[in-house]
């Protein structure tokens, strides 16, 4: 029983150290004893129209025994809202008994969150996601370059203390695009060991105006540093709501480390739902296997 308790207990604490590195500063340590967290989820606009707070307490049993106990915190959340979205996290644990659920319920919240946003008007200056990749060109990236866009890497600017003098740039290797429905995702890897890398890597990829115009960029970077034993890790989304930290999840799962994933999504008109994350996987996946 005792070895029991422990594992979960370190279940339990593997979870949350993955759902702090994911969520960043959306994930909150309401109280570290009595195992209370709460994790602020929105849709993936820049200036979200709907936010929820998923509050929860992990009891001891959790996740082989006993389902987490939450609470959903949200002006507009009431009625058959409340409901539906209840039956949906209790689905999502019978169909996952005994293994840590947290992420899965976050996500399902996000996707019930970025519906209420497609249903309704877009506010003003959201960006674009009906850029179409032209037929027949999906593997054609030999194209004229372009400065790299400030936006696209003003966390990296402050991402790193390391010394800023030029480092060799890693080769980059570009996998097979996979199109699906007119939307075009193309999986793109660089070995790295510092930040300083990783920014090389982006801006390299940016110069390339086609890559450069994608609607999503999505990336995550693993690189474990030897002499602490822990690994300096990090994702972006790019407007694809948690697509970065579920690319980050796939990397983690198998293992992989000083390595940069990014994966260049180009929009088609035609919105996939929960599919395009399985494209961004599988197109990451089959490019760390390349």
């Amino acid at each position: 029983m005792a070895a029991r308790d422990t594992e979960r207990a370190q279940q339990q604490i593997d979870e949350i150290e993955a759902l702090s590195s994911i969520y960043g500063d959306d994930w909150c340590v309401v109280d570290e004893e009595e195992k209370i967290y709460c994790i602020k989820i929105s849709d993936c606009l820049d200036q979200p129209k709907w936010t929820l707070c998923l509050q929860v307490i992990l009891p001891p049993g959790y996740p082989t025994a006993e389902p987490p106990i939450y609470q959903l915190n949200a002006p507009w959340l009431r009625g058959q809202d409340y409901t539906d979205l209840a039956n949906s996290l209790e689905e999502i644990y019978v169909q996952n008994l005994g293994e840590s659920i947290l992420y899965l319920w976050v996500e399902k919240i996000r996707e019930v969150l970025v519906e209420k946003a497609q249903s309704s008007d877009p506010e003003p200056g959201i960006k674009k996601t009906t850029e179409e990749v032209d037929e027949g060109d999906g593997d054609d990236f030999l194209l004229d370059y372009e400065p790299i866009q400030e936006d696209q890497m003003k966390m990296l600017n402050c991402m790193t203390s390391e010394s800023q003098e030029d480092e060799e740039l890693p080769p980059i290797h570009h996998g097979n695009p996979i199109t699906d429905r007119r939307s075009t995702f193309q999986a793109h890897l660089a070995p790295v060991v510092t930040t300083r890398q990783v920014k090389r890597v982006l801006e390299k990829l940016y110069e390339n105006k086609k890559i450069a115009s994608a609607t999503h960029n999505i990336y995550a970077y693993r690189i474990y540093c030897e002499d602490k034993q822990t690994f300096l890790q990090d994702c972006e989304d790019d407007g694809e709501t948690a697509a970065g930290g579920r690319l980050l999840h796939l990397m983690q799962i198998l293992n992989v480390h000083n390595v940069l994933v990014v994966v260049s999504r180009w929009y088609g008109g035609i919105l996939l739902g929960p599919d395009r994350f399985k494209r961004i996987n599988n197109c990451a996946r089959n490019v760390l296997v390349e």
